[in-house]
């Protein structure tokens, strides 16, 4: 190891995640990769490090193993090592534990942990532990790589969400044909891709092919490996047939469709070996907010803001809305409230798609939802927000004083 903290054979530049929630902590920490010349990204939790993870790749993650207050047992640490390792088990950990954690450690070696490191750590050890952890694969080629593929940008914490990352870390390896459907919109496209990083073949891109467009459909003479194939459900039976003969043997076929019925019982036979149903977002409304505080945080990046944050009046308008668009309208309504903050403070008022409180007309929400409750909760969420203070809330919901306390009594506020 060098003065400067470079290893003789990793001349490049480092990408570090560390999951880590003492500010000081992550402070000393910063100021020592970045003295080596090494850039380092800091999350304060596994929610932040999820969403990280899902924008690029590290060469290696450092992670505390407590992130609330009282908790020492490492179940936290150890969960976040559990689902990084699942959807990329290439990951190099470090773990960050106490002295009295060798017990800890020792459990995050056994689930995927590369090393552990004790505090309070020394730079040197830390420098060298990172080296040996990257050295086996050497640096990632850039710290915006592409993680178009990778599982963790299946975002969410629902039990709809885990049980589909499951459903592909089971299947991805396997060479079976899988059909991904769902509303447009909902992330389909990124669940086939996840299938794909999850297989032998995931060094090598799909080939892609739209079959509405007839100029693409040559690519699939002589095609090999994997092929995504969009819109299936969209030819007709003539168009299904031709596509059936045109599919050569042996070529692993992920589709993205609206749904099967349309499908040929033939070319379903082809094609589906089986479905993958992505999830609405009315469906699993918490995920809403997960989703929301990633795009923030990618819009922030974008457009130079040194940080943004949602108020809980505008965390219950997200849960609560039926997004037409989907996941992909969520993610145009907080981009734009990003680009048009001041503060970087994002209000309920500032995610309203049209009129007051119209985000929240229900169009395809399960039975169980109501509109009622949905309301009551976001009039809530401000007035505790605001204190009470019911010009501000009135404000931050986009209505006037009059509406809003009309409402409060209609709920009995």
């Amino acid at each position: 190891m060098s003065a400067d903290g470079q290893s003789s054979d990793l001349s490049s530049p480092w990408t570090i995640l560390l999951v880590e929630d003492d500010p000081v902590v992550a402070r000393a920490t910063d100021i020592l990769f970045r003295l080596a010349g090494h850039r380092l990204d800091i999350a304060a939790d596994p929610q932040a490090a999820y969403s990280l993870l899902a924008r690029r790749r590290y060469d290696a993650i450092l992670l505390d193993m407590n992130f609330t207050a009282g908790r020492t047992n490492g179940e936290e640490g150890l969960s976040c090592i559990a689902r990084i390792m699942a959807e990329d088990p290439d990951a190099r950990i470090i773990v960050i534990t106490a002295h009295s954690g060798i017990r800890i450690a020792v459990a995050a070696m056994q689930a995927g942990a590369r090393d552990f490191l004790m505090k309070p750590w020394r730079k040197d050890d830390l420098l060298a532990k990172c080296t040996a952890a990257i050295g086996a694969r050497g640096p990632a080629a850039s710290p915006s790589v592409d993680r178009s593929g990778g599982g963790l940008l299946l975002l969410g914490n629902s039990v709809a969400m885990e049980s589909m990352r499951a459903t592909i870390r089971r299947v991805g390896p396997t060479v079976a044909n899988i059909c991904v459907t769902g509303r447009s919109g909902s992330g389909r496209t990124l669940a086939a891709l996840a299938v794909h990083a999850a297989s032998r073949e995931a060094d090598r891109p799909p080939l892609r092919i739209d079959l509405r467009d007839p100029e693409q459909w040559p690519s699939l003479d002589g095609a090999h490996g994997t092929v995504l194939l969009r819109h299936p459900d969209r030819l007709d039976a003539v168009a299904q047939a031709r596509l059936l003969d045109r599919l050569p043997p042996g070529l692993r076929c992920i589709s993205v469709a609206n749904g099967l019925g349309s499908l040929t019982p033939a070319l379903h036979r082809r094609l589906c070996t089986l479905e993958i149903a992505v999830p609405p977002l009315h469906a699993r409304r918490d995920d809403a907010v997960v989703l929301a505080r990633h795009f923030a945080q990618v819009a922030a990046e974008a457009y130079g803001h040194a940080s943004v944050r949602l108020t809980p009046a505008a965390e219950a308008v997200l849960a609560a809305t039926d997004w037409p668009d989907e996941v992909r309208g969520l993610a145009a309504v907080v981009e734009r409230a990003v680009l048009l903050s001041d503060d970087g403070v994002i209000d309920a008022a500032a995610l309203r798609p049209v009129g007051p409180l119209s985000p929240l007309v229900a169009t395809d929400a399960a039975p169980a939802f109501r509109l009622e409750d949905a309301e009551r909760s976001m009039i809530e969420a401000a007035l505790k927000e605001h204190r009470h203070n019911i010009s501000r809330a009135a404000s931050a919901l986009g209505i006037s004083r009059g509406t809003l306390y009309r409402r409060m009594a209609q709920h009995g506020l």
